[in-house]
């Protein structure tokens, strides 16, 4: 059996990235409450962008080769104090190669409510090819 250990794989000019071959690798991922503009963790993401009730923009760094890129989004809620009824939250809501936008609905008793304002945690990841 062989072992390989590195601490660093650079391609044969030295500096730059290995490619990865029949392989995908997250191109972006950030963490962050959605009435903050503030980031606790992330990859690829320069800024959170207040858009609105509700509505969160995620400015990436460096963009992506087109809107056709793959999303996951995992929400948390806390502090959510519902009116009674059903309660449903919505992820994405909008993307661009460099911008994705996330909004927090909520319905009650089947009635759409609009603009989700409560603590509403994001984790955000983005699968695809950079530009």
């Amino acid at each position: 059996m062989s072992e390989l250990r590195a601490d660093t794989i650079t391609a044969s000019d030295g500096t730059s990235p290995v490619t990865l071959t029949k392989q995908s690798a997250a191109k972006q991922w950030v963490y962050f409450i959605a009435t903050m503009t503030s980031i606790g963790g992330s990859l690829n993401v320069s800024s959170i962008s207040d858009e609105g009730t509700g509505d969160s923009g995620i400015n990436l760094v460096s963009a992506m080769s087109s809107a056709n890129y793959a999303n996951t989004n995992v929400v948390e809620t806390a502090n959510f104090q519902n009116t009674g009824g059903n309660v449903r939250l919505a992820g994405l809501h909008s993307k661009t190669a460099s911008k994705i936008n996330y909004r927090g609905d909520y319905i009650v008793n089947d009635i759409y409510a609009g603009g989700y304002e409560g603590s509403m945690y994001h984790n955000v990841t983005s699968s695809g090819d950079l530009a």
